[in-house]
């Protein structure tokens, strides 16, 4: 079977759920329409006790991926982390490290110490990060399960805009490669998956569509439609048009 691997851990979907824009009452729906194994969470929404805890709105069963969101460099990641741990929410863990507040883009050079440090302490360690070979793979060396690129920047929808940088990471680092942010449609969700990528996260294309459910659906068919396409092997292109059924002599036999 075809299986998404992470640090050892095995997953049927390879559609990754962003929780942090949906009300707490329609997180479940979306997990259970998109057919979602893995949902991320920010540890500020998941407090010990008190009526606005995420874990009392994610289903059983459901692996909990805390995000170190809010962290400005390696140390913060990895407080975030522990904390997360302490809360219930598991060892595995998405590294945020942010210090550009106008763009929201990840500082590369923190996250990959965050991810040694977070490595040693026995996180199965998934960072966000700009889709860039070489701190790939540093991030490799340092210990990550899984490379989580940025498709745009995060809650724009704006779609693959550094897809051909992702897939340089695809061809070259020996880890699943996730697209995280910037997906807006599933047809770029599908187009991700069409390329090689292991998985694709969305959230905000979700959460700001106009039927939230159906959308989760939408995403689901859409990772599973890519991953199929790329194992059956993508046709070639051609410049010119090329018959797919004889043009002449069928008449010379009648």
């Amino acid at each position: 079977m075809d299986m998404l691997d992470l640090g050892g851990r095995k997953f049927r979907s390879r559609f990754i759920l962003g929780s942090g824009k949906f009300s707490l009452d329609m997180t479940k729906r979306v997990i259970e329409r998109g057919g979602v194994e893995i949902a991320t969470l920010a540890v500020r929404r998941a407090n010990a006790g008190g009526e606005e805890n995420i874990l009392d709105h994610i289903p059983d069963g459901i692996t909990l991926l805390p995000n170190t969101s809010g962290a400005r460099n390696a140390e913060e990641a990895v407080r975030i982390a522990l904390l997360a741990r302490e809360l219930g929410c598991g060892d595995m863990v998405k590294v945020e490290v942010v210090r550009d507040s106008r763009y929201l883009l990840p500082d590369n050079r923190e996250t990959i110490r965050a991810v040694e440090l977070l490595s040693r302490e026995g996180f199965i360690v998934l960072p966000y990060m700009m889709p860039d070979l070489s701190a790939a793979r540093d991030m490799a060396t340092a210990g990550a399960a899984a490379i989580m690129p940025l498709g745009a920047p995060i809650g724009s929808n704006k779609g693959l805009l550094t897809k051909d940088f992702i897939k340089i990471l695809v061809d070259e680092i020996d880890l699943p490669i996730i697209v995280d942010a910037g997906i807006g449609r599933p047809s770029q969700a599908c187009e991700a998956m069409e390329i090689g990528c292991a998985a694709v996260m969305a959230n905000t294309a979700i959460a700001t569509a106009n039927d939230i459910p159906l959308m989760a659906s939408a995403f689901k068919t859409a990772v599973e439609a890519g991953r199929k396409a790329y194992l059956a092997g993508l046709g070639r292109v051609k410049d010119r048009g090329e018959a797919s059924s004889p043009l002449t002599g069928f008449l010379e036999d009648i």
